[in-house]
């Protein structure tokens, strides 16, 4: 039997969508006049923190996205975060994996700095946004808020909770290729003093991207609830279950030593006939208790996630010559010159990964010697469990750029994987002291106490280790008038590792010394009625770890602590409004090096893969008076060249890309918000980063010219 496939243009998407809104409203037999509610907001950025102190207020960088913000924007994933702040780039972003983004030059590591309400989480999945009120990025190092974390930031998740009154709304979408979206957000409460609340969020997603070969599907289900059990306490409760399948992209690379052009940003390596979808299955809950007394709150709070992962796929990886040296050519990082390259056979299935954990915090104020402390203590408790089987990762013959070869599967699954146990306890104390009126004091100090042990799935090359250490951070703010400061600060940060315990390594097995970053800021907050704007200095070093291995033809190494990542930097924003019109914008200089290494000395002074000396990111919005509840929006990025080989003598070109958007929002008996979007307006064929990853140089293209539309139905 003959299938047929619609395919919707822009314009039947966007004719479809007016069709049923006109259904939506016919039977209102009147309108509302339109109210307009303008106004500055000051959030509260609970990965800071301090509680309840607004960012305007607290001496820290952080930014937020809502979800009102992510439907405008078109964001579909983490990844797309890196539109709204110049301090956040791609670090290795691939369609059907999940996401890497570095925080002020720094990779976030997905196992240890990413959260949920505040608490720790695996990112090494696809996390949907479907049910998260919004996404909170703290910037800078963040010993205070995580036992162990790379330097760069945190990335936390708000989920939604039930709102105070009810609101029910439907979302359908479509993307091109012909991605189509259907979701829906309900919010009750029940009970004559509505004690008892329950947000529902439904999400299902068939995915034609683009990108060929990339074809998959994926939902969610999510359900939080809450009981006001008295006005002093809050019980909440909720879950979520959610399933991502599809295939992957593998990254394009250097053709020996050029750099290539992009001639086809559709083109997806991963297309041989037995690649098969990645599969991401998650499911995470938590319970949080909190209690009021006597100015002082006492929460419990606690999160438990279960990853499933069948990470599969057709995985480029260097080039060799059949040929035999001198004739012969090795290209170990990188594709051969004529566009061929070595292509694996890469599949690790039923990947198992879980992690546990629970805080016990107080919080409140005290008045001592004339000053007033805003006290926080808690007890963190963390459990890690990562199982996995035996993987395959065998040549499967030789593929190139154009993907048109075809390879036969090589998948004995033979290669041993690591399993993992971590155990921690973290004990944390801070205090904002306000001397007076215009002069605070910020001290915070976490202690842990981790343990950490790994074996390999056929039994070997196990290994064990336990480390203590101390992260502090110090502040010092001076208000000089009604939400304007400026401040100053110091911090820590540490993160950990262990020698893989194999032969090569002299001191294999062995825990190396925790390795602290340090980060200094200063910087300057100011807020008015109309508008925000601020700047702030950073300089992070972070010891970086290498191998000194001895000379050939020995092939013994020893792991060392090896020099110092060193990232200064300028950070700046602004938001104003002026009638009708709305800016936004943020910028970051960045001067980032790495300095006395001796295992490479080659890289001393040179600057990191993947990292731009200067990222700009505007937005313009206009609000229509003419026609109210019709807004238009222009966002721009515009990023400096990145350097492709740790040595600088490659990198890819800056560039500039453009998105436009308009919505509409109409009120009648439900309140109709049309979205249409382009992203890429101008068709830009350019390399959207160049990731180092696994060894390897890799190159992924920006997205090609792409149009976006939906409806969403609010009563």
């Amino acid at each position: 039997m003959a299938s047929t496939r619609l395919l919707l243009t822009p314009a039947a998407a966007a004719a479809s969508l007016l069709c049923i809104g006109a259904y939506a409203q016919a039977p209102a037999p009147t309108t509302l006049p339109p109210v307009t509610v303008t106004g500055r907001s000051d959030p509260v950025v609970s990965v800071s923190g301090w509680g309840s102190t607004t960012l305007s207020e607290t001496p820290v960088q952080a930014s937020l996205v809502t979800s009102a913000q992510m439907k405008d924007r078109g964001v579909q994933r983490l990844a797309d975060v890196v539109k709204s702040d110049a301090s956040v780039s791609d670090a290795y972003n691939s369609e059907g994996y999940w996401d890497f983004i570095a925080v002020r030059g720094f990779t976030l590591d997905n196992r240890f700095n990413y959260r949920r309400d505040g608490l720790p989480i695996n990112a090494e999945t696809s996390i949907p946004l479907d049910n998260k009120e919004r996404l909170e990025v703290l910037k800078g190092t963040s010993g205070m808020q995580a036992g162990t974390s790379a330097p760069g930031g945190l990335v936390n998740y708000i989920v939604k909770r039930p709102l105070a009154q009810p609101a029910y709304s439907a979302t359908l979408g479509w993307r091109e290729r012909n991605t189509s979206l259907a979701a829906a957000d309900l919010s009750q409460r029940f009970g004559s003093s509505g004690a008892v609340g329950a947000r529902l969020n439904l999400a299902y997603e068939d995915i034609e991207p683009q990108l060929r070969s990339a074809e998959g599907k994926r939902h969610l289900v999510a359900l939080a609830t809450d009981w006001r059990v008295t006005s002093d306490t809050l019980v909440e409760l909720e879950g979520e279950t959610s399933r991502r399948s599809q295939p992957s992209q593998p990254g394009f690379s250097l053709l020996g030593n050029s750099l290539p052009q992009v001639r086809d940003a559709r083109i997806n390596l991963n297309n041989q006939p037995w690649s098969q979808p990645v599969v991401m299955d998650a499911n995470t809950a938590s319970l949080r208790v909190t209690h009021k007394f006597d100015g002082w709150q006492v929460s419990l709070h606690g999160v438990t996630q279960r990853l499933r992962t069948d990470d599969r796929l057709a995985f480029p990886f260097g080039c060799s010559d059949p040929n035999p040296p001198p004739t012969g050519t090795y290209y170990p990082d990188r594709y051969c010159p004529d566009g061929t390259y070595d292509l694996y056979d890469y599949r690790s299935e039923n990947e198992r990964r879980r992690s546990d954990a629970l805080e016990v915090a107080a919080r409140g104020d005290l008045k001592l010697a004339d000053m007033t402390h805003q006290w926080s203590i808690g007890m963190l408790q963390s459990r890690v469990q990562n199982r996995f089987g035996f993987q395959s990762y065998d040549p499967a013959g030789t593929g190139n750029v154009d993907g048109t070869l075809v390879t036969p599967p090589n998948d004995p699954r033979s290669t041993p994987n690591t399993n993992r146990d971590e155990r921690t306890s973290e004990l944390f104390v801070r205090d904002m002291v306000k001397l007076n009126d215009h002069l605070g004091l910020w001290l915070g100090l976490r202690h842990t106490r981790l343990k950490r042990e790994s074996i390999q799935t056929n039994g070997s090359e196990g290994t064990s280790f336990e480390q203590l250490f101390n992260t502090p951070f110090f502040a010092t703010s001076y208000t000089f008038a009604p939400n304007q400061m400026v401040y100053a600060s110091w911090g820590r940060g540490t993160e950990s590792d262990v020698v893989p315990n194999r032969p090569q390594y002299s001191n294999g097995g062995q825990a190396l010394p925790a390795a602290r970053s340090r980060q200094l800021e200063a910087g300057l907050k100011v807020s008015t009625a109309n508008a925000t704007w601020g700047f702030a200095w950073f300089d992070i070093k972070r010891p970086v770890w290498g191998d000194d291995c001895a000379p050939p033809p020995a092939t013994s190494c020893t792991r060392i602590l090896d020099g110092n990542a060193h990232h200064e930097g300028l950070e700046a924003n602004a938001a104003w409004r002026d009638g009708a019109w709305n800016f936004q914008g943020s910028l970051q200089a960045l001067r980032a090096h790495r300095h006395d290494s001796t295992t490479d000395p080659a890289v001393n002074g040179k600057r990191p893969t993947n990292v731009p000396v200067r990222t700009v990111k505007l937005q313009v919005r206009y609000d229509a008076p003419q026609l109210p509840g019709l807004s238009t929006q222009a966002d721009l990025l515009a990023v400096s060249d990145r350097a492709a080989l740790p040595d600088n003598s490659i990198s890819i070109p800056g560039y500039a890309v453009t998105d436009l958007s308009l919505k509409f929002v109409q009120k009648a008996a439900s309140t109709l918000t049309w979205r249409l979007g382009v992203d890429n307006a101008f068709d830009r064929r350019v390399w959207r980063e160049s990731p180092h990853q696994y060894g390897h140089v890799y190159l992924y293209p920006l997205a090609p010219r792409t149009f976006r539309a939906s409806l969403e139905v609010t009563l």
